[in-house]
């Protein structure tokens, strides 16, 4: 098992690659907290992962509030003592609009969950691990947070900057430890679209110009591997680096 012993805590666990990631930590041997707002989901993910080397510990919270990231860390430390991994998994979409139609209401949304919620979960968790003398942190972004054309303004403009906090984690902390990598999924069948609900026509007609060239969506258990292969050491000479899965979309 690759992950036995390790503690990990995974956000956005409810569903998609989030619900996935920490299914698969659990069968590799981790201790995972399971972060996410929807509390009963959570609880029928900890029952599925029953019978697992590893367990799941279901914590309901909000990531965009600085206080439910905190106590999600202080939740690993009183329950296992420590924290070995941390996945920045949750995430929103932002109706496709571009910089000239975003509202500051929808800016401060997306902003405060794609990227202020890893920033206060991150800093939380490296003062931990710096005292531990290990850790290592994955953060999900997109190929959005690569690339201008796949989403909205807040959208792109919060997966750019968790691209940036990665690398500048990754290499500041190398010394110490501490690693930190991002992957970069493209088209995977998740519910982050669901919220979805009155998308710009010109942002989402921009967006979806290049969708013709896209091979294939990806499924959650194909990010889920990469998780795992990420938090395992299997890649402890990997830091600090951005993997895109997409099966190809982005090397046209």
């Amino acid at each position: 098992m690759k992950l036995k012993g390790k503690v990990a805590v995974v956000t956005g666990a409810s569903s998609g690659m989030g619900r996935s990631i920490a299914l698969l930590f659990a069968k590799e041997g981790a201790q995972v907290i399971a972060a996410a707002r929807r509390a009963e989901r959570l609880e029928e993910l900890a029952k599925e992962a029953e019978g697992y080397e590893g367990k799941i510990i279901p914590f309901r919270c909000d990531v965009s509030k600085k206080e439910d990231n905190e106590l999600m860390i202080d939740t690993a430390i009183k329950e296992f003592g420590r924290i070995d991994i941390l996945v920045n998994n949750a995430g929103i979409m932002d109706e496709m609009m571009p910089v000239a139609e975003v509202t500051d209401e929808l800016w401060h949304k997306i902003i405060d969950v794609n990227l202020s919620g890893p920033f206060y979960s991150c800093r939380k968790a490296v003062n931990v691990m710096l005292s531990q003398g290990h850790g290592n942190i994955i953060n999900v972004a997109s190929i959005g947070g690569l690339n201008g054309g796949r989403a909205g303004a807040s959208y792109t403009a919060s997966k750019f900057g968790l691209v940036g906090m990665t690398k500048n984690i990754g290499y500041m902390y190398a010394s110490q430890g501490i690693r930190c990598n991002v992957i970069c999924p493209g088209g995977v069948a998740s519910e982050i679209g669901v919220g979805i609900t009155n998308p710009s026509p010109l942002g989402i007609k921009m967006a979806q110009a290049g969708g013709a060239n896209m091979a294939r969506m990806g499924t959650p258990d194909e990010i889920a591997s990469i998780a795992l292969f990420l938090a395992s050491d299997d890649s402890s000479f990997i830091n600090g680096a951005e993997i895109v899965a997409d099966s190809g979309w982005t090397a046209y």
